[in-house]
């Protein structure tokens, strides 16, 4: 019964989604009362009843319960219990629900907790986060069943894909959808405040947690996935400009942009319709991404699936909600004033050319993503990689990084050079001698060079706007923009000394023989068979040695998993402060030899931790946000008390 429970309550979702799209349309007019106070309270309950129908996925799944489709799949009784968690969105149906249960649930709380803005433009924001929904629901009720029954209960389930069976892939696609559906609910805001035409700093502020909230879970998705791919792979790489990784890249550069320019509305009251394009845009980014990474129309090696026909049900979602909004967007953005006037030399200024440069990286990820596509139209397949991302990428990326120097140091709406002159010859003076330190010790390529050069020039300038001010009065919100800016510093940093200084080494070693690669030797001192709970594996024994000093044991596995039937190569990493050794086994050859494939990454590790500084700077900035809001509310709500007192 868990299975038609589920179902049933995701039905009930699906008609109060409608109930409130129907809701939130009729209140736009006038003297349309009955339906648009039931609004609010569909937005809510229909949010319990997206969880619940979750909530049955899940309980299927830890249960595995073999009589429904979905479960036979994707798991198996022998596996762990967190990959029996994750098996339930670790596939085309459970992804979609989980979307969009947190879509409903994010309707639910903008019902409950949003009184900022007019109750039309609420209820529009409503009507327009039902009419999303409502594509979800029916893709799972007409044609992804999550809860579909099978004739008669399978013997044992098929598992789920080994490369999937790791606790950064179970944390991963949740993260990634909290950051999609977080946009949705900034692209609903959008359309509300279109269609009441209330494009105000107000709007802005509402609208402001939504995309923080969803650019700090992006930006955390991204840096496991980067993470995951790095070590689970087993190819030693961070980054490959692999389809799905770019699918979420490129929402992550529009929801930057949009943070930003939504900033400068909600503080300054300009860049209005520039705001609401960018809406529509990180939106649009969400859903393009969604259809690349489960209509199989593109090849990737972590791909969820090869599903044309459902693809083409995304594609009629992604037409409908895009080429909707961007009609809207075209019928009344003549009717959105501009906004407040400032200088081209103005914090304002520095925020607009940045996000010019996000968009430019956004055009050149999104041609470079779908351009085998065009080609393969052709019957001309083409693969796009490194050589065309990385120099096309840098044209724009670096005059960014320079202009993010300098932009926290200027004042809103008029400012000179001249001002702040000497804080930037002293950041620009540390670039410099990174720059010469960097050549004289042992020149890498050009990429690599400016990478080190603008990640110290960078880190200076994001700790200059502390000068002179009082650090424990210092708005979490400055500290946020602070801690964000040097994280990205710190990632270059990490991204530069990967590129220029990492060292390979594959060799084919007897146990017992020793190799060297950068300031380790490595010796192989056994190859032995171990077992997991639903594989089996031959584990390699590695002593390894930084310049002579104390053996640390290392182990990678060659594994073998038998539900799915697949092998895996399970890499093993040292990790010390200034770099990390990799190792991965490979097969033994007749002659009795391994295959052994070793790397010593200098400062790699950096890459991952400068994402986290990144969130981590996202998150002061939201919790300033908000505890702001909460002293205007406070600050509000006591003058209403005391004009009322006053009569």
């Amino acid at each position: 019964m868990i299975a038609e429970f589920g179902l049933a309550a995701l039905w009930l979702a699906a008609s109060l989604a409608v109930l409130q799209l129907l809701g939130g349309a009729v209140a736009l007019r006038e003297g349309e009362e009955r339906l648009a106070v039931l609004v609010r309270p569909a937005a809510a309950v229909q949010g319990v009843l997206a969880a619940l129908s979750f909530g049955a996925l899940l309980l299927l799944f830890t249960r595995t319960d073999l009589s429904v489709k979905l479960v036979a799949m994707n798991s198996h009784s022998a596996k762990p219990f967190i990959y029996k968690l994750s098996g339930a969105w670790g596939n085309h149906e459970g992804s979609m629900l989980l979307w969009v249960t947190v879509m409903a649930m994010a309707g639910a709380l903008i019902a409950l907790l949003e009184r900022r803005l007019p109750e039309k433009t609420i209820q529009a924001t409503l009507a327009a986060q039902a009419f999303v929904g409502l594509g979800f629901y029916a893709f799972l009720l007409f044609s992804s069943n999550p809860f579909e029954r099978l004739p008669e209960p399978a013997a044992e389930g098929m598992g789920l894909n080994p490369l999937l069976q790791d606790i950064g892939l179970a944390l991963h696609p949740p993260t990634l959808y909290f950051g999609y559906v977080g946009l949705s609910v900034a692209f609903s805001f959008a359309v509300g405040a279109l269609i009441t035409r209330q494009v105000t700093p107000a709007f802005a502020r509402a609208m402001r947690p939504w995309v923080l909230g969803a650019w700090i879970f992006l930006t955390l998705g991204i840096t496991a996935g980067s993470y995951w791919a790095y070590y689970e792979l087993g190819w030693g790489g961070w980054w490959f400009w692999d389809p799905v990784e770019n699918a979420s890249l490129m929402p992550w550069l529009a929801a930057t942009a949009l943070l930003h320019s939504a900033s400068v509305l909600a503080a300054r009251d300009a860049l209005r319709a520039w705001t609401i394009m960018l809406g529509v845009v990180a939106f649009s980014m969400s859903m393009v991404g969604t259809f690349l990474v489960r209509s199989g129309i593109l090849t990737s090696v972590h791909a969820f699936a090869v599903d044309p026909e459902r693809g083409s049900f995304i594609l009629a979602l992604l037409a409908i909600y895009i080429g909707g909004a961007l009609t809207l967007f075209a019928l009344r953005a003549g009717t959105v004033a501009e906004g407040e006037r400032f200088a081209v030399t103005s914090r304002e200024g520095a925020l607009v050319f940045n996000n010019v440069m996000l968009c430019a990286i956004l055009g050149i990820v999104l041609v470079g993503t779908l351009y085998p596509l065009l080609t393969e139209a052709f019957d001309v397949k083409v693969s796009v990689g490194p050589p065309y991302f990385n120099p096309a990428g840098a044209i724009f990326f670096v005059p960014m990084v320079v202009v993010m120097a300098i932009g926290p140091l200027l004042r809103w709406r008029r400012d000179w050079l001249g001002r702040v002159k000497t804080p930037l010859i002293f950041a620009a003076l540390v670039s410099l001698a990174t720059l010469v330190g960097v050549l004289a010790w042992n020149p890498p390529g050009l990429l690599p060079l400016l990478g080190f050069a603008m990640a110290t020039g960078l880190g200076v300038a994001s700790l200059l706007p502390l000068r002179g001010r009082s650090l424990r009065r210092l708005p979490l919100a400055v500290w946020g923009m602070v801690i964000a800016h040097l994280g990205i510093a710190v990632s270059l940093f990490g991204m530069a000394s990967e590129s220029a200084f990492s060292v390979e080494k594959l060799v084919a070693a007897r146990v017992g023989e020793t190799m060297t690669v950068g300031p380790w030797q490595v010796r192989l001192n056994a190859v032995e068979p171990v077992a997991g709970p639903n594989w089996t594996a031959m584990e390699g024994r590695l002593a390894a040695e930084y310049r002579g000093g104390r053996a640390v044991t290392v182990t990678p596995q060659s594994r073998t998993f038998w539900a799915p039937e697949q092998e895996t190569s399970e890499s093993a990493l040292l990790t010390r402060w200034n770099g990390q050794l990799y190792a991965v086994l490979g097969d033994e050859s007749e002659d009795g030899r391994w295959q052994l494939r070793l790397w010593w990454k200098p400062f790699v590790t950096l890459i991952w931790f400068g994402g986290i500084l990144i969130a981590l700077g996202g998150l002061l900035a939201l919790l300033g946000r908000l505890a702001n809001d909460l002293k205007r509310r406070t600050a509000q709500a006591k003058i209403a008390e005391r004009k009322a007192e006053m009569g």
